[in-house]
């Protein structure tokens, strides 16, 4: 059986070589139909995907009526190299059939590439016949990494960034009839020469690093908009109930009237301009928590533009409690602790199966009593963030890294910045974001000139709403809200000793731990990456438990030894690694496709639980340092 599998493998790799040599071939052949090709491993939700994936409204932070999901199936075909730009194949059919908005080295694209470092999409559309006269606009919420855009022949954008969306104004290109739209991709990753930011991402995946996830990973969609339009949306409530807007008219102009109202049970309406900051006060309005995640829904209106939105009233601060620097909710402490999220899928690497299966993340993490995550040098959809702002957890997103361990150069450092810009001014109006986290482990770190200083800057201009961790892990110059610890083997939180790269603990910031754990458990060969490599790597992990027993006992040891630190010492806030297993690293909550879950939910919950409870009695000030309340069981 080992035999026919691997045959089977190398024929169905010839076949697709020998497509490629033809794939710009022109005439009247058909592409290669489109079926999932078998992942290393599935999950529940692999074969329940279809060909109409995602159709949800992927926006919604500014969402309009008349709008048309483009997902699904488009046609594929591998370039050579970037003088392929010069001939587009326009009215060409391509060789492959793919899935939309799937990686294309997922299984779940049907293509399950490797190095699909320069790629053509092709896709046609038609545009309803009631928006006749009004503008029509073409979104790709993510591309991975350069896009190239062609509509009915015309160059009409290019956008560089595979983390964020963007939007071509495509009214003047589009017939009456069928449109055709075509998308070239280029994505080095990490290849010779080029460091651009892809978090994990790796050609040459090991261990840490994973497979790499090239083109269109995101919803694609148009929608209809009046001549003149909402732009943009900032929106942000805080927890005394100021409501706090910025609208940016497609005009440019500030003159254009925005009015803002509740939907449904309107509890304030508001007028103002675009372009300007816009405050109002909703009286006595319902906080945004954790166990409470009350959302607010806002209609706002300009000229002939209506949108929906949506916000949450809230405040993150950070404040000295009775000598310790602490996290604030809403004006009372809380103590973030959550996983180390990488937000990989083995079936669609980058893109979840399906919604459910999104969801299904979060509230897994939830009924273990966290109550936040760590978003590790990734972005995710926003609808990703949307259920997080309604299921009620806290996110510390990052900013993903480089593609280099150290000092980038000028040019890819202000690469870097710009796409930083754009990510942060993108996700800033999400309730459960609290912190943005600039650096990892020296990861793409301008070191020298310390660069997280200004970068810091930046990130406080952009939304002076939220934390930020300017330096997660080591090379600690000093900047930002957070002393940040990464210690494996035993958590170092706010305590006055350290090992390894990280800088002495500074008492003027929040002590926190932003990586620990990472504790492993082998399992049996149905829940591992099937690739030979990765499995290879198994032996990487910190610590390798045989059962299941044991690794829970070790996982109560370690928060144990966190305990005593919120209770003796600084700790603020902790991280956990991590949500699932990853390729070749077996260290998560659950396996990497979600069908096993290690925690005891019982045990677990209650050494969570003691944590909150030792940094609440802390928080009240008693000069008892140790609740007597506060024990495991052994």
């Amino acid at each position: 059986m080992r035999v026919l599998i691997i045959l089977t493998f190398v024929i169905e790799a010839l076949a697709f070589r020998h497509a490629e040599q033809q794939v710009l071939s022109g005439g009247g052949s058909s592409p290669k139909r489109y079926s999932i090709q078998t992942p290393p491993l599935d999950t529940d939700w692999t074969y329940e995907v279809g060909t109409n994936p995602w159709p949800q409204h992927p926006r919604p932070k500014l969402v309009r009526p008349e709008w048309q999901n483009l997902n699904g199936l488009w046609t594929y075909a591998n370039a050579k190299d970037h003088k392929a730009l010069k001939h587009p194949p326009f009215n060409k059919t391509l060789s492959h059939e793919v899935l939309v908005p799937f990686c294309l080295e997922s299984g779940l694209s049907g293509i399950q590439a490797d190095k699909a470092l320069y790629s053509w999409y092709r896709t046609t559309f038609t545009v309803p016949k009631n928006w006749t006269g009004d503008r029509v606009l073409l979104n790709f919420q993510a591309v991975d990494y350069e896009a190239t855009v062609f509509v009915n022949g015309q160059n009409v954008s290019f956008h560089r960034g595979g983390f964020t969306a963007f939007t071509v104004d495509v009214t003047k290109h589009l017939n009456n009839h069928h449109n055709e739209l075509i998308v070239f991709v280029f994505d080095p990753t990490d290849s010779d020469g080029y460091v651009i930011p892809v978090g994990k991402q790796a050609l040459d995946p090991s261990h840490i690093r994973y497979r790499a996830c090239s083109g269109i990973w995101q919803t694609v969609w148009i929608e209809s908009v009046p001549k003149n339009y909402i732009e943009e949306l900032s929106i942000n409530g805080d927890a005394g109930g100021q409501l706090n807007l910025t609208v940016v008219a497609s005009n440019g102009k500030n003159d254009s009237r925005v009015d803002i109202a509740g939907s449904d049970r309107t509890v304030a309406t508001y007028g103002g301009f675009a372009g300007s900051p816009i405050s109002f006060n909703v009286q006595s309005p319902k906080t945004w928590s954790t166990d409470v995640p009350d959302l607010y829904d806002v209609t706002v209106s300009m000229d002939e533009d209506t949108i929906r939105t949506y916000t949450g009233f809230r405040t993150v601060s950070r404040a000295v409690v009775h000598g310790v620097q602490r996290i604030s909710l809403n004006g009372e402490v809380i103590f973030p602790f959550g996983t180390l999220d990488q937000g990989y899928w083995p079936d669609g690497l980058y893109t979840p199966p399906t919604y459910d299966a999104m969801v299904f993340d979060i509230i897994t993490l939830k009924r273990l009593g966290y109550n936040m995550l760590r978003k590790h040098v990734k972005v995710e959809s926003p609808l990703y963030y949307a259920a997080a702002d309604e299921l009620g957890i806290l996110i510390m997103q990052d900013i993903p890294s480089l593609a280099t361990q150290r000092w980038p150069d000028k040019k890819q450092h202000k690469e870097f910045v710009r796409q930083l810009e754009e990510i942060v001014t993108q996700f800033r109006s999400y309730t459960s974001i609290f912190s943005w986290v600039i650096y990892n482990e020296g990861w793409g770190q301008v070191e020298p000139d310390h660069a997280e200083y200004a970068l810091t800057r930046l990130v406080r201009t952009l939304d002076p709403t939220r934390l930020i961790n300017s330096v997660s892990g080591w090379f600690d110059h000093g900047a930002g809200d957070f002393s940040d610890n990464h210690h494996y083997t035993n958590p170092q939180c706010g305590t006055p000793w350290h090992e390894s790269n990280t800088a002495a603990f500074d008492p003027s910031r929040i002590g926190f731990q932003g990586e620990f754990g990472g504790t492993g458990h082998n399992v049996s060969g149905k829940h591992l990456w099937k690739v030979q490599k990765a499995v290879d790597t198994v032996n990487e992990t910190y610590e390798l438990w045989e059962t299941l027993d044991q690794w829970n006992f070790r996982g109560h040891f370690l928060l144990s030894e966190l305990l005593e630190q919120v209770q003796l010492y600084s700790c603020a806030g902790a991280v956990w690694t991590e949500t699932t297993d990853v390729e070749g690293e077996i260290n998560g909550m659950m396996t990497y496709d979600r069908r096993l879950l290690r925690p005891d939910v019982r045990k677990w919950r209650g050494d969570i639980q003691a944590l909150y409870d030792a940094s609440a009695y802390r928080s009240k000030g008693s000069k008892q340092a140790v609740p007597q309340d506060v024990h495991f069981e052994l």
